[in-house]
C-alpha cells in the first residue's frame, strides 16, 4: 500500500461534478462502497418503518430516506482515500471545511420540522455544538486531530443519549450525523492507494 496525495484530473462534463463530490480517481471498490451501502440503508429504514407500522406520513418517509442516504453515504464517501485527497488538497482549508459543516443546519431543520414539531431549540443546540466541535478539531495540531475528533464524538454520543431529545424511530440520526462531520470529514488522514488500482473498471 502506498500513500498517494496526487490528485487525478477531474473528468469533463457531469462526471466532473461527481468527482467534486466523491473525489477524482475513486477506485471501483470505493465507488461500490459509497453507492450500495447508502442504498441498502434506505431500504432498511423504509422496510423497518413499514414492518413496525411507524405511521409516518409520505413526507416523513421521504425525509427519513434522504437523511439516512446522506448520512451513510457521507460517512462512506468522506472516509475514502479519493475524498481525503480532494478534501485536503492545497487551498482547501479551515474556511472550506467549516462551510461544509455549517450547511448541515439543513438536515437538523428537516428532522426538527418533520419529526420534532419544528423544535428550533433542539436544532440550534445541536448546531452550536457541531460548529464548536468542528472549530476545535480543525484548530488542533494535526498530530492530535484524530484523538480530539474521537473524544468530540464521544461527547456528541453522550449529548445525543442524555441531553438532546432523540426523534422517535430516528434514534440513529444524531450519532450518524456527528460521525459524518466530526470524524469522517474533518480529520486529515493519509490517502492510501492499492498496488493495482481499478478506477471505473480500468486497472492501473
Amino acid at each position: 500500500m502506498n500513500i498517494d496525495w496526487t490528485i487525478p484530473e477531474l473528468r469533463t462534463g457531469w462526471r466532473g461534478q461527481i468527482d467534486k463530490i466523491i473525489g477524482p480517481g475513486a477506485t471501483k471498490a470505493e465507488i461500490n462502497l459509497q453507492l450500495y451501502l447508502p442504498l441498502l440503508s434506505v431500504v432498511a429504514v423504509l422496510s423497518i418503518g413499514v414492518f413496525h407500522n411507524y405511521n409516518w406520513t409520505w413526507g416523513q418517509y421521504a425525509i427519513a430516506a434522504f437523511i439516512v442516504l446522506d448520512m451513510v453515504g457521507g460517512i462512506a464517501t468522506n472516509l475514502t482515500s479519493a475524498a481525503k485527497r480532494w478534501n485536503f488538497r492545497e487551498g482547501n482549508g479551515f474556511k472550506e471545511h467549516m462551510t461544509f459543516i455549517s450547511i448541515h443546519i439543513i438536515q437538523l431543520l428537516l428532522v426538527s420540522y418533520f419529526f420534532l414539531d419544528f423544535d428550533l431549540a433542539w436544532a440550534f443546540q445541536n448546531y452550536a455544538f457541531l460548529l464548536l466541535a468542528g472549530i476545535i478539531i480543525l484548530k488542533t495540531p494535526l498530530y492530535l486531530q484524530r484523538a480530539v475528533s474521537g473524544m468530540a464524538f464521544v461527547v456528541a454520543l453522550i449529548l445525543s443519549m442524555y441531553v438532546f431529545a432523540a426523534p422517535l424511530h430516528l434514534e440513529w440520526f444524531l450519532p450518524l450525523f456527528y460521525y459524518k462531520l466530526l470524524v469522517s470529514h474533518v480529520v486529515r488522514e493519509e490517502p492510501y492507494s492499492p498496488e493495482q488500482k481499478t478506477v471505473l473498471g480500468k486497472s492501473y
